[in-house]
């Protein structure tokens, strides 16, 4: 068994005021914690990682296929691989949480 502290974690501003933690990673999956600043948004992109998270504070506003739901502070939410979404924090604090993602996302575009 691997123990990390969050402390030991690379914390890097994937966007303007969306800060993203890569915390653990085994063979089947990936866990990085996320904090978006009010007002900041993560664009529409996709990845092929099927994207499971809890929010852990504040709310956001997801969009995906044209749709928008708000997401707060012990929502659950799974994101299938492949689909195209995006996240704004429309709220006055932090959104923040933690994301798994299986297969592993341990080299993430936003880490460049």
């Amino acid at each position: 068994m691997e123990i990390r502290s969050s402390d030991d974690a690379e914390t890097v501003e994937a966007v303007p005021d969306v800060h993203l933690s890569q915390l653990a990673a085994g063979d089947e999956m990936s866990v990085q914690g996320y904090t978006i600043d009010p007002g900041a948004t993560v664009p529409a992109h996709s990845h092929p990682h099927e994207q499971a998270g809890l929010a852990i504070r504040g709310e956001a506003t997801f969009r995906l296929d044209g749709e928008e739901r708000v997401v707060t502070a012990g929502d659950s939410y799974v994101i299938p691989g492949g689909q195209t979404h995006a996240v704004e924090n429309r709220g006055d604090g932090p959104f923040e949480g933690v994301d798994v993602f299986s297969p592993p996302r341990t080299d993430p575009d936003w880490r460049d």
